[in-house]
């Protein structure tokens, strides 16, 4: 086994344990919040006030649904629940993080349960919900529930729907999910949403939609502001030189798998400064849904770029007709491309008086320090450095294809990930045989890494 996969598997592992723990240290405290008086409450200790036995809670078995398609956030977990009675419980920790945002670029942001975007939350139409929530950040917080319809005191704005969760505290939100759809949750706060505290929140609907849906994925946008030589986001900044998918830059995104002639849904999820005009190659595709739920079919007709504005969700399906590996990526050009400014410091990649030697030297130490086989750039004509405007995109091509090596990234042609950057992933339509390939070669590295995990432990 090399050393990149047995690290990976070493990190999954205490990745796991971790939260395990975590999830058995919130279990033992949870209690203290449970039972309050009305005074505590006026006092400001952090609990719903419908508790766990308040108005609406439930003691029987769990509404019995039709079982939904699980939406997949690739890099991004979902969160584990427990049933308290006809209760489901999750267990939820805002926190600082470390984030890998490209092989060559690791940021200090702040998330939910070790990662940034936080863990996706699942239910269906017609639970209880309650969310056990401690906050690890040396500031106060709290959260709020984007598009949800509930009581004002589970609304998660400081001061006027609570008080803030002061670090170190826990508070208690519980409601009934009569929704369905395509939410979140976020710190009400400007600049912690600008540090990464989001994360998917989405409600199946009681009985699936029609037409059904064979895959189900999530992505969020977010964009990042880090001057060069930092690790820090300047979350006052208006300017942003790191735009990720699921908390990471093209190439590292992993592909999303379709089988041929299956229908698809991917959910677009933005919570940042700027709109993103979401384009998808190769196929048409109609808006399906909104943060607000399902849209009404006559509402529905075809396009392949649709703008998820700030705050926004957007549902879009499309049958999977034509093989290949299809781009999904923002289309302002800006979005397209990582930072150049600070992969190599002092050696700062430059769009104007660049020299191929020059280029070839930067990139090559950049491939020793990630460490990857750096590929000669696209070729260019030999008086191009006459040219006014050159060069532009010539010698920006990071080719690092066995770095982001994954099994969704089986068979795609070498140097793939070349001008893969920025706010960008890919579909990939696949027949029969190359798609059960790669979901069997994703099952057996599963079955290794929990191997490894157990031998470990």
């Amino acid at each position: 086994m090399s050393g990149t996969r047995r690290k990976f598997f070493q990190n999954a592992a205490v990745f796991g344990a971790g939260l395990f723990g975590l999830r058995e240290t919130l279990r033992a405290d949870a209690t203290e919040n449970v039972f309050q008086t009305p005074r505590e409450n006026e006092n400001g200790r952090h609990h719903s006030p419908y508790g766990s036995r308040g108005p609406h809670a439930r003691t029987t078995k769990a509404a019995v649904h039709e079982q939904a398609l699980q939406m997949v956030t690739p890099d991004v977990a979902d969160l584990a629940h427990e049933m308290d009675g006809g209760v489901k419980v999750f267990w939820l920790v805002a926190e600082p993080v470390k984030k890998k945002i490209a092989p060559f670029k690791t940021i200090d942001a702040w998330g939910y349960n070790g990662n940034c975007p936080g863990p996706t939350i699942q239910v269906q139409q017609g639970d209880r919900v309650r969310v056990v929530f401690e906050n690890r950040l040396p500031e106060s917080t709290s959260m709020h529930w984007h598009g949800l319809e509930l009581p004002i005191e589970q609304d998660g704005v400081p001061y006027i729907s609570q008080k803030p969760v002061a670090p170190g505290e826990k508070y208690i939100y519980e409601f009934t999910m009569h929704q369905e759809g395509t939410f979140f949750y976020h710190a009400h706060s400007a600049m912690q949403e600008m540090m990464g505290l989001m994360g998917f929140f989405v409600a199946h609907p009681e009985k699936e939609h029609a037409p059904r849906v064979d895959h189900d994925y999530g992505l969020i946008l977010q964009e990042w502001a880090v001057l060069p030589g930092n690790t820090v986001p300047n979350t006052a900044s208006m300017e942003f030189n790191w735009l990720t998918f699921n908390g990471v830059a093209a190439p590292m995104t992993t592909p999303l798998l379709a089988r041929l002639g299956s229908r698809v849904r991917l959910r677009f999820l933005n919570l940042g400064m700027d709109h993103h005009p979401i384009h998808l190659h190769g196929h048409q595709f109609v808006v399906t849904g909104t943060e607000g739920g399902r849209a009404p079919e006559s509402t529905w007709y075809p396009m392949n770029t649709v703008l998820v504005g700030v705050a926004q969700a957007r549902v879009v399906e499309f049958e999977a007709k034509y093989p290949g590996a299809w781009m999904i990526h923002c289309h302002l050009p800006h979005h397209m491309m990582n930072s150049m400014m600070d992969l190599l410091r002092d050696r700062q990649i430059q769009t104007a008086d660049q020299t191929r030697t020059r280029a070839m030297n930067q990139m090559m130490s950049l491939a020793k320090s990630v460490p990857f086989e750096h590929i000669h750039p696209s070729p260019t004509a030999e008086d191009a450095a006459d040219v006014p405007g050159f060069p532009q995109d010539a010698f920006m091509e990071m080719g690092m294809d066995e770095v982001v090596e994954k099994p969704e990234t089986q068979g795609l042609p070498k140097n793939w990930s070349a001008g893969m950057m920025g706010m960008m992933t890919m579909v990939r339509v696949l027949a029969d045989k190359e798609y059960e390939a790669i979901v069997t070669k994703k099952k057996m590295m599963s079955s290794m890494a929990k191997t490894e995990s157990q031998h470990e432990s």
